[in-house]
């Protein structure tokens, strides 16, 4: 019974000290790797190996061999090891047909990878296995027949649809590769996995164009499976096309009776990405279509809001369309009465005849009976203190206006709506001269919460810090704040003769880029586009090396394609951005002006 105890010890033994040399061995193949010794490390590999199979041990071996050029040696052991080891043929076959295709031996290499794949019999698992080891040995075109024999094999054609469409898409099949994404979606229902690989698939304009084209041919063959439809509406919006998401929506909405909740949301959408006038189709389409919804009251004040924007998004804004846009307002109040659910659209009015109709009494007026109707609700209140402040200031009453902004900096201290009153506080100090002031405010901002108030806290200071200390009474600077006030007035053509003085002045200092920037915005708020071209153009031969060339390169082709119908200029201008700024935030959008401009096929 000893005897048996010690013979038995001797093996565990023995087996322990061959696993602890094998690891070593392993350990010791790897550290030559790293250091490139591939002689040492083939030595190792091949003992690995001949011990019990390893496909890294293999694959490392592989390489090692590939690096050495040791081609009669690498013969020599995979003969030998198919021999040996022939539940492992599929492996030792593909790895030699990487060496065949590394000593330039195409054919040979196509042989041995035939070889691979029959190896693998009927094993559905090792055809996958062999077919990655193709993709990550850039073979798509192995991997794709190894899929595809695996299908054979499982008489299973939804079998590796993921995987076979980014087969495809290495192939350049694209057809192919949607094809598979949406048999695969439409079987497991599973659209975002589709939605996800689509977006790194489909870069390319024609890919993008295809796919579009195969999602319409599907809906009209598939009327009744929403998949199609959802995946297209999804798509479209993915591309800003909110007016055809629109189409398709509309048609879910009536045949699976969402009541109108979706296509709110796209409305929303729309709204949120200044596509004003798809906002306001799908608006409108809510209020036609569903009078007694819930969602009629706000999407009647969304309509008209999203008008609102479209009004004061075209310049010059026409008071006759505000007139307008104050009616509807009025008539939804009529409707449903001074409460939560119009104070929104009573203080929109408010602000409209602030701004652009100059009856500042009538404002203050509508914004005192709104904070009282809304009084339980108290952002909303404070909103609108906002604009008041807003409109005293509009009425040269700073004080009044930095009291009201105070009072809402307190009220909202830890929030969004207190950010936004400390800025506005801020712009007044520099509206009034007093640049030190407003600074330290802005200082306190560039940290805020939300990046479009620190943005903006960042450039007004850059502004300052760069035009003052210049000279003792900064009185360059003074007078600029000046015109920004004005301009915020409303008082375009005071600030434009202003603007004008400040540049024969000023030419030599450090703002006259600033000045020329602005008087071309305001130009073209006031749709006098030759004139703001004008001042572009100087900008731009000035100061086309500094901080504002390519937002006047840009500016200036968005110009001649939108307003001055100069097409060759625009894409001249738009080629002379991608090459001359290649790191500008205009690069995209130029990019995509140009091919549009050219008569590309851009969806």
């Amino acid at each position: 019974m000893k005897r048996v105890y010690r013979l038995l010890m001797i093996g565990i033994m023995l087996g322990a000290g061959e696993a602890g040399r094998a690891q070593t061995n392993r350990e010791l193949a790897d550290e030559y790797l790293k250091k490139d010794d591939c002689q040492k490390a083939v030595s190792y590999y091949t003992d690995i190996i001949k011990t019990q199979f390893d496909r890294v041990a293999l694959k490392n071996y592989t390489a090692c061999i590939i690096r050495m050029k040791a081609w009669s040696d690498s013969d020599s052991f995979f003969k030998k090891q198919i021999k040996s080891d022939a539940p492992n043929e599929a492996w030792y076959q593909l790895f030699w047909g990487s060496v065949s295709e590394a000593q330039g031996k195409p054919a040979e290499a196509s042989r041995r990878f035939e070889q691979a794949l029959s190896a693998t019999g009927l094993r559905i698992d090792l055809k996958r296995e062999i077919a990655e080891e193709f993709r990550s040995m850039n073979q798509p075109l192995w991997a794709k027949n190894t899929f595809q024999d695996a299908r054979l094999v499982a008489k299973r054609d939804d079998l590796f649809q993921l995987e076979m469409a980014s087969i495809y898409r290495e192939l350049n099949e694209p057809q192919k590769m949607i094809d598979e994404l949406l048999s695969y979606g439409m079987r497991y229902q599973n659209m975002e996995v589709v939605q996800a690989m689509l977006q790194d698939f489909t870069k390319d304009e024609k890919e993008q164009a295809l796919l579009e084209k195969v999602l319409y041919e599907r809906i009209q063959k598939f009327p009744n499976e929403g998949f199609y439809n959802e995946l297209l509406i999804w798509y479209q919006i993915q591309k800003k096309d909110f007016h055809k998401a629109f189409i398709q929506e509309r048609a879910l909405d009536k045949r699976f009776k969402h009541n109108g909740s979706r296509l709110f949301n796209l409305g929303q959408l729309a709204f949120q990405n200044q596509d004003y006038g798809s906002s306001v189709q799908v608006f409108d389409y809510l209020v036609k279509e569903y009078p007694t919804g819930q969602l009629y009251p706000v999407s009647r004040r969304m309509a008209i809001v999203s008008r609102e924007e479209q009004v004061k998004n075209t310049y010059p804004v026409k008071k006759s369309e505000v007139e307008k846009l104050l009616t509807q307002y009025q008539a939804l109040v009529d409707e449903l009465g001074v409460n939560v659910r119009t104070i929104e659209a009573l203080r929109n009015m408010a602000i409209l005849h602030a701004f652009y109709m100059d009856d500042f009494k009538k404002a203050i007026s509508i914004l005192e009976n709104v904070i009282e109707a809304g009084k339980q609700e108290k952002k909303f209140v404070d909103k609108c203190k906002l604009d008041l402040g807003d409109i005293y200031l509009l009425q040269g009453e700073p004080w009044e206006a930095s009291l009201i902004y105070s009072q809402v900096e307190k009220s909202q201290k830890d929030d969004v709506l207190g950010y936004e009153a400390k800025l506005r506080n801020a712009k007044l100090h520099y509206f009034k001269g007093e640049f030190e002031l407003a600074k330290s405010v802005l200082d306190i901002l560039k940290k805020a919460t939300t990046r479009e108030i620190a943005n903006d806290a960042n450039s007004l200071g850059l502004l300052i810090m760069d035009n003052t200390g210049l000279d003792s009474s900064e009185t360059a600077m003074k007078e600029y704040s000046n015109v920004e006030l004005l301009l915020f007035q409303n008082k375009k053509y005071e600030a434009l003769e202003m603007l004008k003085a400040l540049y024969a002045k000023y030419e030599n200092h450090s703002l006259s880029d600033e000045i020329l920037w602005l008087t071309a915005n305001t130009y073209m708020k006031l749709d006098s586009n030759q004139q703001a071209m004008a001042s572009l153009k100087l900008l731009y031969e000035k100061f086309g090396v500094d901080i504002l060339g390519d937002d006047a390169l840009y500016t200036m082709a968005k110009l001649n394609q939108e307003k001055l119908n100069n097409k060759e200029e625009a894409m001249r201008m738009f080629q002379e951005l991608m090459e001359k700024y290649p790191g500008s935030i205009f690069v995209a959008d130029s990019r995509k002006r140009f091919r549009l401009l050219r008569g590309d096929l851009i969806n």
